[in-house]
């Protein structure tokens, strides 16, 4: 009887010690609720061509609103056809959201190989691609193969939040920065390209700003 009791009260208990936790911030719900101001101001800094403007609009959404809220689940493919899920990668997520109109930099791939290469084993590199399939083919024969590339089908995913979410809110190309419990660490976009810088500008500028990225993770990777 006394075990009975016992087990009774602790199971009373569960609901209580629940919500003693704070419960997550999803990326969709924080960004639900500030992306049609953000929208605003920074449609009219692209217009005016105010390129401090649009990064200031930018940063500033990621410092207060979407930084340490957690990444919604969503189910893509691989460019296999697999189907596969944001929450089935267990370690660190280097998330680029790209799409077959963009126009890498002339540094800007050879950049990201090297530090895939060097740093696939503890972080998973993920390009998460939108529009054409066969320019989205033509551009993966330049990527390393240590970077998982995922494809979004607009009929299949038409009815998916997260990925209009995705696709609509930010813009493309954006960095996710996600640790291994799907917390996002930063979010980074550059709004004005410099496509002509030559090569080696172009590449020493990429490669930093991917170290940086990657320092982030590493730095908010618990030593196993």
């Amino acid at each position: 009887m006394g075990k009975f009791l016992l087990t009774l009260f602790l199971f009373s208990c569960l609901p209580i010690l629940s919500q003693t936790g704070e419960p997550d911030t999803f990326f969709s719900e924080a960004i639900g609720k500030n992306i049609r101001k953000y929208r605003i101001q920074s449609r009219t800094a692209y217009i005016r061509k105010d390129e401090e403007r649009a990064q200031f609009l930018f940063d500033s959404l990621v410092e207060n609103v979407v930084t340490g809220t957690t990444l919604d689940n969503f189910k893509v493919r691989k460019f296999t056809g697999k189907k596969v899920e944001l929450h089935d990668f267990e370690k660190p997520i280097y998330l680029i959201t790209y799409a077959s109109w963009c126009t890498p930099g002339i540094g800007e791939l050879p950049a990201l190989n090297d530090i895939v290469d060097k740093h696939y084993k503890e972080i998973d590199f993920v390009m998460l691609f939108w529009g054409s399939k066969k320019k989205i083919r033509q551009l993966k024969r330049n990527l390393s193969s240590k970077i998982i590339v995922l494809y979004v089908d607009e009929k299949e995913n038409r009815n998916d939040f997260m990925i209009r979410c995705m696709k609509h809110s930010l813009g493309f190309p954006t960095t996710f920065i996600i640790d291994e419990n799907k917390r996002i660490l930063d979010v980074r976009r550059t709004f004005f390209h410099f496509y002509g810088e030559d090569y080696s500008t172009s590449y020493n500028n990429h490669y930093q700003t991917y170290t940086s990225g990657v320092s982030l993770l590493n730095r908010n990777t618990p030593e196993k």
